[in-house]
């Protein structure tokens, strides 16, 4: 059989001609199956159909006819219908495969680079232009791809060095900011390691300066100033009526009194009573296991209190709790509650 017979009609009796067709295409050579097919996706692709254009190029290929240049077609197409379905690496991998049967296919080239760039390879993108310009060094789309590729690949070889300048510069400061901790002898805990991690000891290392690198929820974080003073994020707890203050940068030379008087300048909105006033204020400390309660003097300075050795600065952010001396919501709170002052 030669010629499919005419008188079936697809659309009137669609499972006989499917049947027709496959007894006719056994008759016919693989390469001319597979150049139907390849005609077949290119109408497709023609359409924007590139689902099945894909389906029609792998079908051609599928017959693996011994003709290298349509098999390098049917793969290069297939790329490219790939490509637009936004399947980068599929088309790179067909595009490879073209090459390897046609390594001077020109489109395959084309497409290869496409790919490289989308894919952000730029290095490789640059690689496949030249390929392709060794072969026609006019072709207009490879000379502007090329061009795009090498900005793009100085842009992020140059943002690449930027950001590893960066990072040691943090890691240098990190660096600078555990020796300062260190050497005053405040300790840390750490609750991302679930136990205590003393400041002075060995296994402080990485989990610390990774701590010291990132802002906690408030957005703050360990400063020292150009005089090799510490500020730190402070949190201010005011469990009587679960509210808090934060302090972004609280100088460690600076005195307790000195913020609270600035935060309760103006009565707090939740502040009904309006006894939450600076002399009327008590400031706490819980140590590390919350047994007990520690009484900070109002003038003492943060330094002073961090460096107590009950104290432990926990998420890089040490807390306090504050309260009004003379109510009754205090005298509860510490009932039963083992206190000491801080001297």
């Amino acid at each position: 059989m030669k010629k499919a017979p005419s008188e079936i009609d697809p659309q009137e009796n669609p499972d006989l001609a499917c049947l027709q067709s496959i007894i006719f295409d056994e008759e016919r050579s693989p390469e001319e199956q597979a150049r139907t097919f390849k005609d077949e996706g290119n109408d497709y692709f023609k359409e924007k159909d590139y689902k099945k254009a894909v389906i029609s190029y792998t079908e051609g290929l599928k017959k693996k006819c011994a003709d290298p240049d349509l098999n390098a077609i049917l793969y290069s197409n297939r790329a490219a219908a790939q490509y637009y379905l936004g399947n980068f690496r599929s088309a790179l991998n067909d595009v490879t495969a073209a090459r390897k049967l046609k390594p001077c296919h020109l489109k395959a080239i084309v497409r290869g680079a496409l790919c490289h760039l989308e894919l952000k390879n730029y290095v490789e993108a640059v690689n496949w232009c030249d390929e392709g310009l060794q072969i026609d060094a006019t072709e207009k789309k490879l000379l502007e791809m090329r061009a795009k590729a090498d900005k793009l690949k100085r842009t992020e070889q140059r943002d690449i060095r930027k950001a590893k300048l960066k990072e040691k510069k943090e890691q240098n400061q990190n660096e600078a900011l555990l020796q300062a901790i260190v050497a005053r002898n405040i300790r840390l805990v750490s609750e991302a390691a679930g136990e205590d991690e003393d400041s002075a000891s060995e296994g402080l290392g990485e989990l610390i300066l990774s701590g010291l690198t990132s802002e906690n929820l408030y957005g703050a974080r360990l400063s020292v100033d150009d005089g090799g003073r510490l500020s730190w994020p402070v949190l201010f707890l005011y469990p009587e009526y679960a509210q808090s203050d934060f302090i972004s940068a609280f100088h460690e030379d600076s005195r307790f009194i000195d913020h609270l008087m600035v935060m309760f300048g103006e009565t707090p909105s939740w502040d009904l009573e309006q006894k939450y006033c600076p002399d009327n204020l008590e400031v706490y400390f819980e140590d590390d296991d919350r047994s007990e309660l520690y009484r900070v003097p109002p003038k003492s300075t943060l330094l002073e209190v961090l460096q107590h050795p009950r104290y432990f600065v926990k998420a890089l952010t040490p807390a306090f709790l504050v309260c009004v001396g003379s109510s009754a919501f205090c005298r509860n709170y510490l009932r039963g509650r083992k206190v000491r002052q801080v001297k």
